[in-house]
């Protein structure tokens, strides 16, 4: 994996190095709801994954729009409909799911062991599995010029990203830390953020290459607006704290507009390259997991 990842600046494989690395992590997830990794797959790799990557989504993504409230849900016990945190927004953005990017560059920084290990350790989980799912593993999503990703919370504790292009203009990644807790909805003061209150709310300026792991469960956020001629590319990996996690069938119906994977009878390599027009891409290494959306 040197080849992809800058494993002089971040040695994620166990070593004392590694070990110094855990707890910086640690610290900036408990100081700011998430941590990143700047630049940790090479220019040159993260070159070489939007080249994969790009035509397929421009060509074969699925469209996901939908109006939501932060929740994703229909009602919200004790909250009257026109309450301000249910206020509704607009979502679009464009998904490649898991079974698309067999084989690709972003399946082998997915789904190698150390990398997983390395995040277990971080969130302080005694070991991380990825997802069975073998489309909603892994999904590309592309926002599009005058598209976004709306305010929400996540289903899960934590989810990690890996930034593979920026937006031309904005497409900023926002985020407001602990409005809420598990003990405590807030929904005044989610509301309030919602009408416009702009108090504590932080943009994290992500460049291309950048791995990122945040508390979503808990942190309202949002991808601004994209702006001019460049779409926005960014990779979710979904790691679970169990085995053996997959998503329903209506679920997958509603996020990818399908149950079943493609090209069943096709080895995975194979698929991408006649996906892309491209060559055989080399094969990925082992690995194990956590919990993510």
């Amino acid at each position: 994996m040197q080849d992809l990842l800058d494993l002089d600046r971040y040695p994620v494989e166990r070593s004392e190095a590694a070990a110094e690395l855990v707890a910086r992590c640690r610290r900036d997830l408990s100081q700011t709801g998430m941590f990143n990794l700047e630049g940790f797959v090479r220019p040159e790799a993260i070159r070489r994954a939007v080249a994969e990557v790009a035509p397929l989504a421009s060509s074969a993504a699925f469209t996901h729009q939908r109006r939501h409230n932060v929740y994703f849900l229909e009602t919200v016990p004790g909250l009257r409909g026109d309450h301000p945190a249910l206020t509704l927004f607009q979502t679009v953005n464009h998904t490649l799911c898991g079974d698309q990017l067999a084989g690709s560059i972003i399946e082998r920084i997915y789904e190698w062991a150390p990398l997983v290990d390395f995040i277990a350790r971080v969130l302080e989980i005694p070991r991380l599995h990825l997802m069975d799912d073998p489309l909603a593993r892994i999904n590309i999503l592309e926002y599009r010029p005058g598209e976004a990703l709306n305010w929400h919370f996540d289903r899960s504790r934590y989810t990690t990203t890996l930034l593979i292009r920026e937006a031309e203009e904005d497409g900023e990644f926002q985020y407001r830390s602990a409005l809420r807790s598990d003990d405590d909805p807030n929904y005044e003061g989610v509301g309030k953020l919602l009408q416009g209150e702009k108090s504590g709310i932080r943009v994290n300026p992500l460049e291309a290459g950048t791995l990122n792991v945040f508390a979503g469960k808990n942190t309202l956020h949002r991808v601004s607006t994209v702006r001019g001629a460049c779409s926005r590319l960014v990779a979710v990996f979904s790691y679970y704290d169990r085995p053996g996690v997959t998503l329903s069938e209506k679920e997958r119906l509603g996020f990818y507009g399908r149950s079943a994977p493609l090209c069943a009878g096709v080895r995975s390599k194979e698929r991408l390259a006649m996906t892309i027009g491209a060559g055989p891409v080399s094969g990925s290494d082992s690995s194990s997991t956590t919990e993510q959306t």
